[in-house]
């Protein structure tokens, strides 16, 4: 009986555990100072490389190029470059792509708990209520962190729905 209880009382401290690591990843909300959902050429550093418009999406996308010494590093892991992805001028994706060094992946651990594999895309990632973070190789030397927002993609459904409704209006 004593055995059952300890391993009840383990899985319920596991779980809060759990809990914990998805609640810091959307506290954080982002890489050091850059916030997913806020306006994209308020970041320091930051450039407009290219302007679109993805397929039935309302309003132009854009990809900005950050260029600062405040996100030249992770502690001692080398940041090669940061490129942000916004819709409506406010930041959808932080892309990071660093030097390979296992500390990164177990400072994440350590931050945001156990990451779950995607055997299909061969990547690690973490997963909150408003954010996803993966963690992936990129190339040989290189590994690739992207900070995605899941509320852009409603934002942006909800301005296709708003399109259609304004062409429905006009019959």
């Amino acid at each position: 009986m004593l055995r059952y209880l300890l391993s009840f009382l383990l899985i319920i401290a596991v779980h809060g555990l759990v809990a914990q690591s998805t609640a810091e990843l959307d506290s954080r909300n982002g890489f050091k100072d850059i916030r997913l959902g806020t306006r994209a050429d308020s970041v320091k550093g930051a450039r407009l490389r290219k302007e679109f418009t993805i397929r039935d999406n309302v309003y132009p996308s854009q990809t900005y190029v950050v260029d600062h010494p405040d996100y030249a590093s992770i502690g001692d892991v080398k940041v090669r470059s940061v490129e942000l992805g916004a819709y409506r001028n406010l930041i959808e994706t932080i892309t990071l792509i660093t030097e390979k060094d296992p500390r990164l992946m177990r400072a994440l651990e350590n931050l945001f708990g156990a990451a779950t594999y995607d055997a299909r895309n061969n990547r690690y990632f973490w997963r909150g209520e408003s954010i996803i973070l993966t963690y992936q190789s990129h190339a040989k030397k290189d590994l690739l962190l992207e900070y995605r927002s899941l509320l852009i993609p409603h934002m942006m459904s909800e301005d296709r729905r708003g399109k259609i409704d304004k062409i429905a209006d006009d019959f």
